[in-house]
């Protein structure tokens, strides 16, 4: 970039006071609103903790080096960042805010840094789990509007621990994807698949996420869960989770994943059951109907909640949503 070609303000002498002035005001050349909204907001906040904390030389540079070691140990199959994100309560909150649901359809939940694209097609009856010590379990599930009108032809990311507690991703030699699938909803909008039943596990604590967790003395434990994506054209993205009880930890999930409308109970096969399916009577049993809302009613329901989100935070300023996004109303 040709620096003579950028229109660069002039700046106040720096001060504790007007620094953040004078950064916003710096950062403000962008064509782009959205971005430059983005980073007053940041700047602001940054600056305002620092002040607030009075923050310290040598506590600025912990956090630098921590930021540092976090990248360090990322991978493709190791999202740091995304575990910090969850740890801090970041991700469940951008997902309910990007993705409000109505009453009436099924709740989000973290997608956790396990996802793979690695996962493999599988038709309706498919067993997703090798893992001959995992204890048995049928999964029969729907996908419907919130009318009940049922949904086909979308689709399902599904995945989960071994017995163990590790996902197929956390072992360096593995044969290919275990314990998660992909599926399509049937005309009936169901799926259903073999499994085992969920078991509760610690999320990696051997880096720099665990340090961070046993500083705060926090536990690195989840609940029992199984996770699940959806999606459809037309329909909001759904990427949410079931929670099995009673477990322990679900009142103290280390990622904040747990809300009471996912939280379900294992039930057994009946022999009708067992006879439909061709698995054992007594095997353990999850059944769930998820609800999916149109991308259209969630558009509507995030640019309401952005509007009286903004007027309660910046009353008496003007702003306008940009793509479903708020930013200032300058002219």
């Amino acid at each position: 970039m040709d620096p003579s070609s950028i229109n660069v303000p002039n700046v106040k002498n720096m001060t504790i006071d007007n620094i953040t002035e004078n950064t916003i005001l710096i950062n403000s050349q962008g064509e782009n609103e959205r971005v430059r909204y983005l980073f007053e907001r940041l700047v602001t906040h940054l600056h305002d903790f620092a002040r607030e904390t009075r923050l310290s030389t040598p506590e600025w540079k912990t956090a630098l080096d921590f930021l540092v070691s976090v990248g360090q140990i990322s991978s493709d199959v190791r999202h740091e960042f995304i575990l910090l994100s969850d740890i801090l309560g970041l991700s469940l909150l951008v997902d309910a805010i990007d993705h409000p649901k109505p009453q009436s359809s099924t709740e989000g939940s973290v997608l956790g840094p396990f996802h793979s694209h690695e996962a493999e097609l599988v038709p309706s009856g498919g067993d997703i789990s090798s893992d001959p010590k995992g204890d048995p379990c049928l999964v029969l599930c729907t996908v419907k509007d919130p009318s009940g009108n049922p949904i086909e032809g979308v689709k399902i990311d599904i995945w989960e621990t071994d017995s163990s507690g590790h996902y197929d991703v956390q072992y360096s030699e593995r044969d290919g994807p275990d314990g998660r699938c992909v599926m399509t909803s049937d005309k009936d909008g169901k799926f259903w698949f073999k499994a085992i039943v969920p078991v509760s596990y610690p999320i990696p604590h051997d880096g720099p996420v665990g340090k961070l967790l046993k500083l705060l003395k926090r536990h690195p434990w989840r609940p029992a869960h199984m996770h699940f994506m959806f999606e459809k054209k037309g329909w909001d993205h759904l990427i949410t989770a079931l929670y099995i009880r009673p477990d322990p930890y679900l009142t103290s999930d280390a990622v904040f994943g747990v809300k009471d409308s996912l939280i379900e109970s294992l039930g057994k096969v009946s022999g009708e059951q067992a006879k439909e399916y061709g698995v054992p009577e007594g095997t353990a049993l999850i059944t769930r109907g998820f609800v999916l809302v149109s991308e259209e009613e969630t558009e509507k329901l995030r640019d309401n909640n952005a509007l009286k989100a903004m007027a309660d935070l910046f009353p008496g300023k003007k702003v306008k949503l940009v793509d479903h996004l708020p930013v200032p109303d300058l002219d």
